[in-house]
């Protein structure tokens, strides 16, 4: 049998990661796009005919609106100065269409 090791999370490298999937990740800029224009009524969910650019990158601001959070939580997740929950990380992944493991960074 081989030995397990514990693993641990490079917050660092993984804010680092949060902040590359705000930019980068087109299922969490569909998410964030429906939740803030959906409650405005100017979504019909179908985002092949969206009238907005998908190819700009989701602000913090808009993320933390997404999410339900505040602006300045966005922004300490993305600089490493505070730890997402695992409630958040578990939600962020799951809109994203990744793994839990894809997001976190770890170190052995």
């Amino acid at each position: 049998m081989s030995e397990k090791k514990r693993k641990y999370v490079d917050w660092g490298k993984t804010a680092k990661n949060l902040k590359l999937l705000r930019c980068d990740n087109m299922n969490l800029r569909r998410f964030v796009c429906r939740k803030l224009n959906y409650d405005k009524n100017e979504c019909d969910g179908n985002c092949d005919g969206c009238k907005f650019d998908m190819d700009e990158s989701i602000s913090q601001i808009e993320l933390a609106k997404a999410f339900d959070v505040s602006p300045s939580m966005v922004v300490n997740w993305e600089n490493g100065k505070s730890k997402p929950s695992v409630e958040d990380l578990l939600f962020y992944a799951d809109v994203c269409e990744i793994t839990l493991e894809e997001v976190l960074v770890t170190r052995k």
